[in-house]
């Protein structure tokens, strides 16, 4: 029964883990650049490929070596009573970052972000479920042969910006219910999505510096189906499209942590002349600290003297007596140390030869 008893705690920890870890999926940002996304291209909605599937708005993703590519939008099988919050590109300290879109039993925050089609920045028009069966709104979604729909009047603004924050983009903040769904327990994107995404990546044409905000290829029937009758093309870009100033290697250069280390350095910068003046004249702070620590693990190889002599206080007050005896450099700074210690042995050493002629 003990052992019982331990099993089932210990899966019931690793379940708590794991909810722990995918409800906070979305504040995490995956991908942060300092260039702004295109604007979203304005397309029209396939038809629903039949009951059970449920609508994910395109998005432009982002990939390392090419820029953004536009994920089109598709019908997914959606996971039976959970809905789907879309993902979006949020300005943060000089950078956008990803956050990933979810599954849940509620919408969360989306950016304010105007996907279409029922995601018109807060909230899901739609569609609904109703016990085990999804439920569409056609004033919004396109759909033909399922029964299960309805009608309800939705406002469509015509915002097409598809970041928030920064300049130019959506001002919208999470409202209280929008903050309590991005705790809920949260499913991570279906297999489906993750390769329709993965494919989207793998055609040039999909890229905005190929297609300027306007693919060929805006929406599909059903995940990784590209081509055929369930395929729409972008009637138009949602904005006139501005060619970024910077290579994608150039915009994903200076990312938030590198913008940390950087201020850091410079923080050391500007305390290090305080103890050394002329420390700082002849090099910067990082190599100063790479050389200092070859100094601090070979302290008898000759060939850090120059080292000892630029940062001489580099460990502290209380390591410099000790650092000094050890080197011979001929320098202020190791005479000032060698001309204390000389007085000792003068003083130490008459001292014996009375004691030991008294011994005798």
């Amino acid at each position: 029964m003990k052992m019982h008893h331990s099993v089932r705690w210990l899966i019931f920890a690793a379940m708590m883990m794991s909810l722990c870890t995918v409800s906070f999926g979305q504040v995490v940002v995956g991908i942060s650049v300092r260039v702004a996304p295109p604007a979203l291209p304005i397309y029209t909605q396939p038809a629903g490929p039949g009951p059970g599937y449920m609508w994910t708005p395109g998005y432009w993703a982002w990939n390392d070596d090419a820029g953004y590519y536009w994920v089109p939008g598709t019908w997914v099988q959606a996971p039976v009573g959970l809905l789907w919050t879309p993902g979006y590109w949020g300005f943060a300290d000089g950078n956008y970052g990803w956050h990933r879109g979810y599954w849940g039993p509620h919408i969360g925050f989306y950016g304010g972000v105007n996907y279409g089609f029922g995601y018109g920045g807060s909230g899901f028009g739609g569609g609904e479920w109703r016990g085990g069966s999804f439920y569409y709104n056609r004033s919004v979604t396109n759909v033909t042969n399922v029964t299960t729909v309805y009608n309800k009047t939705v406002i469509v603004n015509e915002n097409h910006v598809a970041f928030n924050g920064g300049e130019g983009g959506v001002s919208a903040r999470p409202t209280h219910e929008e903050e309590m769904a991005e705790h809920e327990h949260h499913r991570e994107p279906l297999a489906s999505q993750t390769k329709h995404e993965h494919m989207a990546s793998q055609n040039k044409q999909n890229f905005a510096s190929a297609n300027h905000g306007r693919p060929a290829v805006a929406a599909t029937a059903k995940p990784g189906e590209f081509h055929g009758k369930g395929v729409v093309a972008a009637k138009s870009a949602g904005a006139p499209y501005k060619a970024p100033a910077m290579s994608p290697k150039q915009a994903r250069a200076t990312s938030k942590p590198e913008t940390k280390h950087a201020s850091t350095a410079s923080a050391d910068k500007k305390s290090k002349p305080q103890s050394n003046p002329s420390a700082a004249s002849k090099g910067h702070a990082p190599a100063g600290n790479k050389t200092a620590s070859k100094g601090n693990t070979k302290p008898n190889n000759t060939a850090n003297k120059t080292a000892n002599n630029n940062h001489p206080n580099n460990m502290g007050g209380k390591s410099a007596p000790k650092s000094a005896p050890k080197s011979a450099p001929s320098v202020k700074p190791v005479s000032q140390h060698q001309s204390a210690p000389r007085p000792a042995p003068q003083q130490h050493a008459p001292q014996p030869a009375p004691k030991q002629s008294k011994g005798r």
